[in-house]
């Protein structure tokens, strides 16, 4: 998390620009840095008070969040006389029934776990004089009941507790059915009901209704009418709730009639909810006519449709694509003062900019503000990147409403994302805007963003074309045109600006370009490219380049070799980089290291300062800190003299390693050769103390960075704020954040991503989502990490329509399909994190920023909820995304299968199966499971038998196991 940028990489900047001076238009030229350094932002100064919050003790965990004492002590006796319950542990219990209540029972149950143990307890505890269970209790029975098959509870409990208590029994009966109906398993629900009256009860008016939901959600309307039949002729009637999921489902089945009759048979009237829900249910059949006819006859009712109404009609329309049904919708629903919601009006915008409808897509832009949800920053990006997004220049008067829409933005304090940045910024340069273009990369990059390697393919020609240098590109080709030759320095400055950019073989070409014309590479031109290969870890093309370099005489100088150990290092390769040092110092032989000292030249060339920063940033980054902490003291030996980055690339390496006694040292023998700690010197230390948990130790250093008046950054806030949420104290972390921002320091997408992640693991998803919220309005833009973040902790919450809304908003406003790999989508994030999310084995199996996975984790999550609809909507759209299958696709095809085949949708989950071998994926023998007990639980013996004859006889390779031959 914690970043230094190395000193080779520093020192070679610096030479460039002396090596270029020579053609250098003004001393201001700023094509070697393209982000100027922000200037302080006005604030009051910081001091230790400011921060004694943190040592503030955590306020103990509420006392109803605990177990009570007694559960635990009733829990332990009954767990060591588990064979004498109605001798030794009755007589424990008699001495403890005062302390008697629905949570110590509760506590107790989930506690002992044991079927038997618990249905005794609990028969005990109903006996008692003045108590008696609650649904609570019977809830956390039934959970223990059927803790190792969901539905299926042993029979003879269940007739131990008739004997003992027949109310009992009953009660619990119909807890049972409703567990099964909370879990969408409706089809366990039924075989639950049919066990009821087999034991001679009858269901209860709650078990009826929860039955009827359940079914009318699986979309089981047939069954649903024999429910409610039986339902009315036991005397009970369903409630509104029931009645409304009824009626929606039958009108999803194009069943309105039949929905309509259903409710004068019950004897309900209609009203505003009861409509809306209906008009749900003809949306999504796509019966457009018979809703927009609904709504009216709302009205004729007295039924006044209310804002949910007109947002389900819209949103219905939306979804079918019906742009035209939309516009009348919105217009009808703002005339009686209902407006869509901000994620309605992105959707909206969206939809109408894909139609290339754009003047109304604006004019829904202007309407936001007026409805009390100003544009944000998804909107913004939404219709600026629709305009600019394709290949082809935009209308001269689109671009000119872009243009608009991009003032307008940055009124309202929001940015672009890294793609529409640089697509805003190529459009512009089309029509000649170079300061314009130019400027809104300056904007944007002010903001946070780094343009990675696809960004900078687009950037880097107008970043040239706009610099001060003679406008560096645009002179280069003006120059050609109008035949002059240019120079070794102006293909320098190109040769180097694209190998910054990674885009090596772009800068192969320019220096094949200008040895073709007659123009020879100097020594910065070389080491330039070869520093490239170095880094790109493509060290058989570095080791032929230098081969060129020395064959064309050109002779490599102490920055060349301080850029070959800078590169070896970033490249991994430690030990080679340790061998050219030893070469050039003379104390190594190695013939692997020859190729790299061709000549007597390098007798005259020692290691300096640059040299040393790099090997030591090296060792350091490869956790070998001990040997760059030698390679210190032959510095000094030689008489080279360390400076500040040196010193901080130690104590960041002995921070990395959890050696903090190291780094304190190396940090007082900094202090004693003159050189002032900067704020990357005192962030590692405090890192590094927060990540050990020496809290303390932490506020001593701050204390010590604030008297030296050295104030923190983002950074540092990072860090402190990732450190308290690593050891729970979300709740401070959570005032840090405030904290920075009252002392004008500007919280990054690392910091909130933190911050949300603590919030999550601490239970508290609910405020990660509103901090998502809030640091969009700010002006912070969301990353794929962060939405990663946030869609796992609201998928294991159990917020499966966040997590799928928070996809939808992924997929408009990010760049997957874009961006070409990991590096610059996980910049800025430790990887101790990243490994944490599970994204470092992801990086291994993708070549793109990974969308499948997430689909794969919402289509298991909604499979699981019963929702299949839905799992299977999401799975279509997986399909479209990312097309190409990997273990995440396969694990949710499993997830899919093994939920169609529990609700009894074999041809669905066949027709799945097909899909997946013929794509070449092998099924994990789960599914084969999964696919018979679905053939047998309906009957289908003969098809079941031929489908495990073929497994058997046809040797199929399982993943991860060897073959089953039949063997």
């Amino acid at each position: 998390m914690i970043r230094r940028h190395a000193a080779a990489a520093t020192a070679l900047r610096a030479y460039l620009r002396r090596a270029c001076s020579s053609h250098a238009a003004d001393s201001n030229d700023q094509l070697l840095g393209l982000v100027e350094v922000p200037k302080p932002r006005p604030g009051s100064r910081l001091s230790t008070k400011d921060f004694a919050f943190l040592k503030e003790p955590t306020p103990p965990i509420p006392a109803a969040a605990l177990t009570p004492p007694e559960a635990v002590l009733i829990s332990k006796a009954i767990r060591a006389y588990a064979t004498d319950f109605d001798g030794s542990a009755e007589r424990f219990l008699r001495r403890h029934r005062d302390f008697l209540t629905d949570a110590v029972v509760v506590a107790v149950l989930r506690s002992v776990r044991a079927p038997e143990l618990c249905v005794k307890f609990f028969l005990w505890a109903e006996r008692q004089v003045g108590y008696s269970h609650t649904s609570a209790c019977y809830d956390a029975l039934a959970e223990v009941l059927s803790f190792e098959d969901r539905a299926r509870t042993a029979e003879r409990l269940l007739r131990e507790i008739g004997e003992d208590d027949r109310e009992v029994l009953g009660r619990l009966l119909n807890v049972l059915v409703r567990k099964c109906c909370r879990h969408g398993a409706w089809a366990e629900a039924l075989e639950e009901l049919g066990r009821l009256k087999d034991f001679g009860y009858r269901p209860s008016g709650a078990t009826y209704n929860a039955l009827v939901q359940v079914l009318a959600t699986a979309g089981q309307v047939d069954m649903g009418f024999r429910v409610q039949k039986e339902m009315s002729e036991s005397g009970f009637c369903m409630d509104k709730f029931t009645i409304g999921c009824f009626a929606q489902a039958l009108c999803k089945k194009g069943r309105y009639s039949d929905a309509l009759d259903m409710i004068q048979r019950e004897d309900f009237k209609l009203d505003t909810v009861l409509c809306t829900q209906m008009i749900s249910g003809l949306m999504e059949a796509s019966l457009f006519d018979e809703a927009v006819s609904f709504l009216h006859r709302m009205r004729c009712n007295s039924c006044i449709p209310n804002i949910v109404t007109y947002r389900t009609l819209l949103s219905g329309f939306l979804k079918k694509k019906q742009l035209g049904w939309c516009k009348r919708i919105i217009n009808m629903m703002m005339k009686e003062g209902c407006n869509p919601n901000p994620s309605l009006f992105n959707s909206l915008v969206h939809s109408y900019c894909n139609a290339r409808d754009y003047t109304y897509a604006y004019k829904l832009l202007k309407r936001m503000s007026s409805c009390s949800c100003p544009p944000g920053y998804v909107v913004y990006n939404i219709f600026i990147g629709s305009i600019c997004g394709g290949e082809e220049l935009p209308d001269p008067e689109l671009l000119a409403l872009a243009e608009k829409v991009y003032e307008e933005m940055l009124a309202s304090n929001c940015v672009l994302n890294k793609v529409n940045t640089a697509n805003f910024a190529r459009c512009l340069c089309g029509v000649e805007k170079f300061d314009k273009a130019f400027q809104i990369i300056k904007v944007m990059m002010k903001k946070g963003f780094v343009p990675d390697t696809s960004t900078y393919s687009k950037v880097i020609t107008f970043l040239c074309q706009a610099m001060k240098v003679e406008k560096a590109f645009l002179l280069f080709q003006e120059m050609k045109n109008v035949g002059v030759k240019p120079d070794v320095y102006t293909y320098t400055i190109l040769i180097d600006s694209f190998c910054k950019a990674g885009l090596i073989e772009q800068a192969q070409k320019w220096f094949d370009e200008m040895r073709s014309v007659g123009c020879s590479p100097n020594v910065v031109t070389y080491t330039a490219l070869l520093h490239a290969y170095l880094k790109a870890k493509q060290l058989p093309q570095a080791s032929e380049f230098f081969h060129r370099m020395v064959d064309a005489g050109c002779l490599p100088n102490a920055i060349t070799y301080s850029a070959l150990i800078d590169g070896l290092c970033k490249a991994g390769e430690i030990q080679k980089a340790c061998e050219v040092y030893a070469k050039l110092i003379g104390t190594s032989g190695s013939v692997e290291s020859e190729f790299y000292f061709e000549g007597e030249h390098t007798d005259t060339i020692a290691p300096n300062v640059v040299t040393y920063g790099a090997l030591v940033d090296g060792l350091c980054k490869a956790h070998k800190v001990v040997d760059a902490h030698e390679l210190l003291d032959a510095m000094l030996s030689t008489g080279c003299e360390p400076n500040h980055i040196i010193y901080d690339a130690l104590i960041d390496g002995f921070c990395k390693v959890g050696k903090i006694d190291n780094a304190q040292e190396v940090f007082l023998r900094m202090t004693k050769c003159g050189y002032l700690p900067t704020v990357h010197t005192y962030t590692s230390l405090i890192d590094a103390m927060f990540k050990d948990k020496r809290l303390d130790l932490a506020m001593k250093v701050l204390s010590q960075m604030l008297e030296g008046s050295c104030t923190p950054n983002v950074v540092t806030y990072t860090a402190m704020i990732d450190g308290l949420c690593g050891i729970g104290e979300s709740e401070k972390a959570l005032k840090l954040l405030s904290m920075m921002k009252q002392k004008g320091c500007s919280p990054n997408v690392v910091t909130y991503t933190a911050l949300i992640d603590g919030l999550g693991k601490s239970g508290k998803v609910d405020i990660g989502l509103q901090l998502f919220t809030q640091m969009s309005t700010q002006g912070c833009a969301p990353n794929y990490v962060t939405y990663r973040v946030l869609i796992n902790h609201c998928c294991a919450a159990g917020l499966l329509d966040e997590a799928h809304s928070l996809l939808s908003e992924m997929k408009q406003t990010y760049w997957p399909k874009y961006l070409q790999g990991y590096s610059f989508a996980v910049q800025g994030f430790s990887r101790k994190f990243i490994a944490s999310l599970g994204l470092l084995e992801e990086m291994e199996s993708h070549g793109t920023v990974p969308i499948a996975p997430v689909y794969g984790l919402l289509i298991d999550n909604f499979s699981k909820a019963g929702r299949l609809e839905k799992a299977l909507e999401l799975h279509k759209e997986m399909m479209e995304v990312s097309p190409s299958l990997n273990i995440t696709s396969k694990v949710a095809y499993a997830s899919l299968i093994q939920a169609l085949c529990l609700a009894s949708h074999l041809e669905e989950a066949f027709g799945l199966y097909s899909e997946m071998v013929r794509k070449g994926v092998v099924p994990e023998l789960s599914v084969f499971v999964c696919l018979i007990k679905g053939l047998v639980k309906v009957n289908k013996w003969n098809e079941a038998l031929q489908l495990c004859y073929s497994i058997c006889h046809e040797g199929v390779k399982w993943q991860g196991n060897n073959s089953f031959d039949g063997g």
